[in-house]
């Protein structure tokens, strides 16, 4: 058995995070951490580290892996504390990942209404500004409790489906505001020993309880356990997209991430403003798509935000939202063909490890893709009155007239220029006098004759 890790990643740098009105602000160390504001009368409860706290493990012991349990949720609930910094309260800018992806455009069309997205996490807190009323049901399969302890998964629903703050002066909003949230607690922490038994089954009651998109921002080792669930998902006609992992600050190799790695799940990787793959996004998992992976903007359990979230495990919340927003405006479509269709209209390849290319909201919910069924053409409507063709005006006599003259006139004129044009020159030549007609045999040629490669120079003189 080993640890299951969320895949989000990235140390926070102090010196480039917004100074907090109140304080100056102290980063968090754990992967995906925010700003710490501590209290004036009080030192943070958490003594920050200089090194990451929770990096996704992959390495395997040597016992087995335990079957999944198909048991309900423990009756009894484990009190538990959640220890977290406070997040950033200060002034904050649109993100260049909602520029960059501009999900905006399309919600004249679409905002993701009547999707269902299950968020197989660590847990929300469903009463952020962001998420409040999005969560349509929450399942906690840990017996830890309905709240957030690891900061994860309310960044990952808020990315999604989270409200459009922008009226409140917040330039923040999840790609599908109008889509539904349900929430699967399937750890309580960044990693978890026992997460990856529970897994499978998050995933399968997730599709059961109608989810036509499956998020999974976790990386874990492959087992058939595993494997089925995510085939269940997508024979009940649900998109999983997962995360492909986040590259080790060991320089080690955990081999590729598991469910991104199974064939069919959208594997999402982590690219900068540029396109291209971030230092953070691992190599070892198949990607499909990229998507914004660093310095993101996400809210925060308690209240706040962490201003410089990264890691795949944001990236593949931006490609679920697309996802939502393509299953509301193409309800038709099965779930291999949303998955087609997100990936051939992602914007391309620039390097290893970003699959088809940063994904792209616009161009997947309206392109027109190759092998679909096109929607049918308007059916063009009767007219109330039936048409009726003008009658001819009476010809006028005069005008017909004019016009034969003018056009007389012109041809008479170009036939002049043309008779000068190849006259004069030849009573110049001749020094204008009468030509000759020959009869029978015609004179040698005075022109040059042009002959081919072989038989001399092109143009010249035989």
């Amino acid at each position: 058995m080993r640890a299951i890790g969320l895949v989000a990643a990235g140390v926070l740098l102090a010196s480039s995070w917004p100074a907090s009105p109140a304080s100056a602000a102290v980063p968090g160390t754990a992967l995906g951490r925010p700003v710490v504001e501590p209290s004036p009368k009080s030192s943070p409860s958490k003594k920050p580290s200089s090194k990451p706290t929770t990096t996704p493990s992959t390495k395997s012991s040597a016992k087995p892996t335990p079957k999944p349990s198909t048991s309900a949720p423990p009756a009894t609930q484990v009190p538990v504390t959640c220890d977290l910094p406070r997040g950033y309260r200060g002034a904050i800018k649109e993100p260049w990942a909602q520029k960059r992806l501009a999900f905006q455009r399309v919600w004249g069309l679409t905002q993701g209404q009547g999707v269902k997205v299950a968020v197989v996490d660590s847990g929300v807190d469903a009463g952020h500004t962001m998420l409040q009323g999005r969560v349509a049901d929450y399942t906690d399969l840990t017996g830890t409790g309905k709240k957030d302890c690891a900061g994860h998964g309310t960044g990952v629903a808020a990315l999604i489906a989270g409200r459009d703050l922008a009226s409140q002066g917040v330039p923040l909003a999840g790609v599908a505001p109008g889509a539904r949230l349900v929430i699967f607690k399937q750890q309580n922490a960044d990693r978890d020993e026992h997460g990856g038994e529970r897994l499978p089954n998050a995933i399968r009651k997730a599709v059961d309880s109608g989810a036509q998109v499956v998020n999974v921002s976790i990386a874990a080792a492959p087992s058939s356990a595993l494997e089925q669930a995510v085939r269940y998902a997508q024979d009940h006609d649900a998109v999983v997209v997962a995360a492909a992992g986040n590259a080790t600050k060991d320089g080690g190799n955990d081999g590729p991430a598991y469910p991104a790695s199974y064939p069919g799940v959208i594997s999402v990787a982590s690219l900068g403003e540029d396109g291209h793959r971030i230092e953070s996004s691992g190599l070892q998992s198949r990607v499909d798509v990229g998507a914004p992976g660093r310095d993101l903007t996400i809210p925060w359990p308690g209240g706040g935000y962490n201003p410089q979230a990264e890691g795949t495990s944001f990236a593949a919340a931006y490609v679920s939202g697309v996802v939502a927003l393509v299953r509301a405006s193409h309800p038709a479509l099965h779930q291999d063909q949303v998955v087609r269709r997100v990936l051939s209209t992602a914007d391309g390849n620039v390097g290893d490890g970003t699959g088809r290319g940063m994904v792209n909201p616009t161009q997947a919910v309206t392109a027109i893709v190759p092998g679909e069924d096109a929607p049918g053409a308007a059916t063009a409507q009767p007219s109330p009155h039936p048409a009726k063709l003008a009658a001819p005006s009476h010809p006028d006599g005069h005008t017909t007239d004019v016009a034969i003259g003018v056009a007389a006139g012109a041809v008479g004129l170009a036939a002049l220029a043309a008779l000068c044009g190849i006259v004069v020159p030849m009573g110049k030549r001749r020094g204008w006098r009468p030509g000759r007609v020959v009869l029978g045999d015609r004179e040698e040629d005075e022109e040059p004759i042009v002959t081919g490669t072989e038989g001399g120079t092109i143009g010249a003189h035989r």
